[in-house]
C-alpha cells in the first residue's frame, strides 16, 4: 500500500501543482529582491587608494555571506510551505526548525554577538584591512577582518586576534592625518624670543623640505610656551601628518631642531615627543 505522501503526489490537481509553481517563483522573486538589497551594502571604490578597494572588497563579501543565508532561509520557507501540497505537515519541521535556531542562538550568543557587531564595523566603515587600530591595549594593522574577529599585527610582530563583539572602542590612527606635539626644554637663563626664533628657523625648514612634503599635512608650527620652572622653560611644536607617519617626522624635526639649537648656542634641557591622533 502507498504511504499518504506518495498518494498525495499521484493525486495532484492542476490547482496543486499551481500552488507550487506559485511557492517557486515567490521565493525566486524574494531571492531576486534579496540580491538587490545585499548588493546595496557594496561601496564601489571611489578612489584607486589601497583604502578604497579594501572598502569594496569588505563590503561586497559582507553582501555575498548576507546574500547566501537569506538565500538558505528564503528555501526552508519555500520547502515548508509546500510540504501541504504532498500532504505532509508542515508543523513538525517549523518545530524542528524553530528549536535548531533557538538552540543555536542560546548556545553561540557570543558568535552571534561578534558577527552583528562584524557587521556594524563594516558598514559603518570604522577600519578596514590596512588600518592601524587601537583598540584598548593593543595597537597595530589590521592584517584580516572578518565579521567575527580583527588580527592585528602589533608593534611586537605578534598576530592579535581581537572578537569583534569585546572591541568597545576604537581609535583609527590611519584616517586623514595624524598629529602629534614635540615639547623642548631649554635651561633657565635663556632668553625665550631667541629660543622661540630658532625654533620657527628648523620648523621652517622641515616645512620647505620637498623631501617631506608628502608626509606633511600642516606645520610643523611653534606653539610658544608650555610650561616653566626653576630648571628652564619648555615649548611646544605642533605637526600634522599623513596618517601613521608622525613617528618619523617628529625624529627629523627633532634632529633639525637639536642641529639648530647647537649652532646657536642654546643649551637643551631635555627634549619630548608627545603624540595624538586625530581624523
Amino acid at each position: 500500500m502507498m504511504s499518504s505522501p506518495l498518494t498525495h503526489f499521484f493525486g495532484f490537481t492542476i490547482a496543486n501543482i499551481l500552488h507550487l509553481a506559485g511557492i517557486v517563483v515567490l521565493a525566486l522573486i524574494c531571492i531576486r529582491l534579496l540580491r538587490g538589497t545585499t548588493n546595496k551594502f557594496v561601496q564601489p571604490a571611489a578612489t584607486q587608494t589601497k583604502a578604497s578597494q579594501q572598502r569594496e572588497l569588505q563590503t561586497r563579501a559582507l553582501a555575498d555571506k548576507a546574500y547566501a543565508a537569506g538565500s538558505k532561509i528564503i528555501w526552508v520557507a519555500a520547502v515548508l510551505t509546500a510540504l501541504p501540497e504532498f500532504g505532509i505537515t508542515a508543523l513538525p519541521g517549523v518545530v524542528i526548525t524553530g528549536v535548531a535556531i533557538l538552540g543555536f542562538s542560546i548556545g553561540a550568543r557570543d558568535t552571534v554577538r561578534d558577527v552583528i557587531a562584524g557587521f556594524q564595523i563594516v558598514l559603518e566603515d570604522q577600519f578596514v584591512a590596512g588600518d592601524t587600530i587601537q583598540a584598548g591595549d593593543t595597537t597595530g594593522r589590521v592584517e584580516q577582518l572578518t565579521l567575527r574577529r580583527t588580527v592585528v599585527r602589533d608593534a611586537r610582530g605578534a598576530l592579535v586576534s581581537l572578537s569583534n563583539g569585546e572591541m568597545r572602542i576604537v581609535s583609527n590612527l590611519s584616517r586623514d592625518w595624524s598629529q602629534a606635539f614635540v615639547d623642548i626644554g631649554v635651561t633657565a637663563g635663556v632668553p625665550l624670543e631667541r629660543t622661540l626664533q630658532a625654533l620657527e628657523t628648523a620648523a621652517a625648514e622641515l616645512r620647505s623640505d620637498a623631501a617631506w612634503s608628502q608626509a606633511l599635512v600642516d606645520g610643523p608650527r611653534v606653539l610658544g610656551l608650555q610650561g616653566y620652572d626653576q630648571a628652564g622653560a619648555t615649548l611646544r611644536l605642533q605637526v600634522r601628518t599623513a596618517p601613521t607617519r608622525q613617528d618619523e617626522v617628529c625624529r627629523e624635526l627633532r634632529r633639525r631642531i637639536q642641529m639648530e639649537l647647537q649652532r646657536q648656542g642654546i643649551a637643551v634641557a631635555n627634549a619630548k615627543l608627545g603624540g595624538l591622533t586625530g581624523a
